[in-house]
């Protein structure tokens, strides 16, 4: 019996769970969106009387939504730093930030074709495809466009198809 009684509260916890991530804009979880302004304030709790723990001071940078709450979203960054911001200061459009080192954007999706761009850790550009099959995703930075290896920026899932 007691048995029973653990599961039946597990699966309620499962289904609270649920509700709570399709609560909001019905979109899947987790997924990339970008900030939609110069100045965004993250909050610890999702709405306006919560206190302010960070603020970004950077458009386009690529955010991961993790959960929602009304029109709230519980976001994470490339860092890892996670918390709310009002879904009126997130954009759909999807961008990435260089990570590691300084990468080279190159013109086809091959290490032996001709660099396009050498660009540096922390800069932000626009992600414009990423092919089912392959490594590599076709991105912009400050108008160079190119191909760039999918392990040299966080902004895009392992096998993620971007069109």
């Amino acid at each position: 019996m007691r048995f029973f009684i653990t599961l039946l509260i597990c699966s309620l916890g499962i289904v609270s769970l649920a509700r709570a991530q399709t609560n909001g804009s019905g979109l899947s979880l987790p997924r990339f969106i970008s900030l939609r302004a110069d100045r965004v304030n993250m909050r610890i709790g999702p709405g306006g009387q919560y206190p302010i723990e960070w603020l970004y001071r950077r458009r386009s940078l690529p955010v991961e939504v993790i959960a929602e709450y009304k029109n709230w979203r519980k976001i994470r960054d490339w860092q890892g730093t996670q918390g709310w911001i009002h879904q009126s200061m997130l954009s759909r459009h999807r961008t990435i930030i260089v990570t590691g080192k300084v990468r080279i954007i190159r013109n086809r999706q091959s290490s032996r074709s001709s660099p396009v761009a050498s660009v540096e850790p922390g800069v932000v550009g626009s992600l414009l495809t990423c092919p089912q099959k392959g490594n590599w995703c076709r991105i912009e930075i400050k108008g160079f466009k190119g191909w760039l290896r999918r392990t040299h920026f966080w902004g895009v899932y392992k096998g993620e198809t971007i069109e």
